[in-house]
């Protein structure tokens, strides 16, 4: 139990609230040809669709530690149309989390054929989720009318919006996520209703013989508690024959905010700080991926990081409507 609630006190401090992170949190899993799973407008942006099922599971050593699992698709509709879908639960202490997501994605050509990758695209995510705060096993040597003693669960309704361009091998995308007011009364007896998040990244593949590499930045600011972090991300690819690419990379991440914390006497402040290698490995049209998350600073749960894999699948004709370019997240 003790162990518990310093989990909790870190994931807070650290890892952005609780309540900031309704909806699915954003991991690395987008670094995986998977930036649907954060932007709607990336919703059949290809000629094809893809299939993408991440797992990811933090401190194996401890008990009720987050865990998240997805499963999402997305699909061309017609000549400027993508629809899509995302199941995810999350889990994280007492709390938990299951929703489903519904996208449609209009894309505009805006020069070239069919083969020129020159797309702004918009999408619109409509989100219903479950959350859950599990009390059964709160104890109180006094008793307390805010403890209910049952597993409480409320549903609700959101939208996420976001908009990209991808231009050949360059690309860039923002969502806002959350955007109406909820009242979910899950917590306390009164909440805010403000759970907007603002998303913003871009990326280059450079590059065009069978060696490339691909820079890329993702920046997120929690409307409300007003809390921002960066990632800044590399990756490189590798073809090994004409049906088979293994790529890698790595991922740091670093909050603008800290959390303050007192030690032998003497205060200090601790930024999340989050390093992450990615490998993995595109065969015909099968994808496999996994990454390994760890937090540097004095103040840690665990000496243990945070696993995640993806497994993918690419639908579609693949000789005759792929781009004419290296993006791997538009072409399947």
């Amino acid at each position: 139990m003790k162990k518990l609630l310093i989990l909790s006190l870190l994931t807070l401090c650290l890892g952005g609230t609780l309540r900031a992170q309704e909806g699915i949190p954003v991991y690395f899993d987008y670094l995986a040809d998977n930036y649907y799973l954060v932007y709607p407008s990336m919703a059949g942006i290809g000629q094809g669709g893809k299939v993408r099922l991440t797992a990811r599971q933090q401190w194996f050593d401890v008990d009720n530690a987050p865990n998240l699992q997805t499963f999402n698709a997305h699909f061309r509709v017609g000549e400027r149309s993508g629809v899509g879908g995302i199941l995810f639960n999350d889990s994280n202490g007492f709390h938990s989390q299951t929703g489903f997501k519904a996208t449609y994605a209009h894309h505009l050509q805006l020069a070239g054929d069919f083969r020129t990758l020159n797309q702004l695209s918009f999408g619109l995510s409509a989100v219903a989720i479950l959350s859950s705060l599990d009390e059964t096993e709160f104890r109180s040597v006094i008793p307390d009318p805010i403890i209910s003693g049952v597993k409480n669960t409320v549903s609700y309704f959101n939208v996420d919006l976001g908009a990209s361009y991808n231009y050949l091998e360059f690309y860039a995308h923002a969502a806002i996520l959350n955007i109406l007011g909820t009242g979910r009364d899950l917590f306390t007896a009164a909440e805010f209703d403000n759970l907007r998040r603002y998303l913003i990244s871009a990326g280059y593949v450079f590059g065009k013989s069978s060696l490339r590499i691909e820079p890329s930045v993702l920046f997120q600011m929690t409307d409300f508690t007003r809390e921002r972090t960066i990632d800044i991300n590399a990756k490189v690819y590798k073809d090994l024959n004409a049906n088979t690419t293994l790529w890698g990379g790595l991922s740091y991440r670093r909050s603008f905010d800290g959390a303050q914390f007192q030690q032998n006497g003497s205060f200090g402040e601790q930024r999340l700080q989050l390093f992450t290698p990615i490998v993995g490995v595109n065969i015909n049209r099968f994808l496999v991926s996994y990454n390994y998350s760890y937090q540097s600073g004095d103040i840690r749960l665990d000496n243990g990081g945070f696993h995640q894999i993806t497994l993918g699948y690419d639908l579609g004709e693949r000789a005759e409507n792929r781009y004419d370019c290296y993006c791997p997240a538009a072409n399947y």
